[in-house]
């Protein structure tokens, strides 16, 4: 297994849409997305500790700048689904605030319309 990273960061993105999907059920939107967001930047965390511990090794070697460029290329590689997942939630939470300051200007509307039939 060449990144076992990528498959760490496959399996924890796979468990966190189960979660917010599970969720999206409940009305309980926000913690769902709290909760995913947690998952995503643990697993953010681990892949960046890995890849420093990976980056001080390269000091040991001869080719330090080439040892270094494939650590950053790698990382970079392992939290591109990360992002995408980011990415993902934010559009979920724009749509989610938005239907609720839809339902807000939607109760202050009939909130109004039924103080002016006095």
């Amino acid at each position: 297994m060449k990144h076992p990273g990528l498959w760490l960061a496959f399996a924890c993105t796979c468990l966190a849409a189960s979660a917010l999907a599970q969720a999206q059920d409940q009305s309980g939107v926000p913690e769902a997305l709290r909760a995913q967001r947690d998952v995503l930047s643990q697993a953010r965390q681990r892949i960046t500790l890995a890849h420093e511990h990976l980056a001080k090794a390269c000091w040991q070697k001869f080719a330090v700048n080439d040892c270094l460029a494939d650590v950053r290329r790698s990382q970079r590689g392992q939290l591109d689904p990360i992002h995408h997942q980011e990415l993902m939630l934010n559009a979920q939470e724009r749509a989610w605030r938005m239907q609720q300051r839809d339902l807000r200007l939607q109760n202050k509307a009939q909130d109004a319309g039924g103080s002016d039939g006095r």
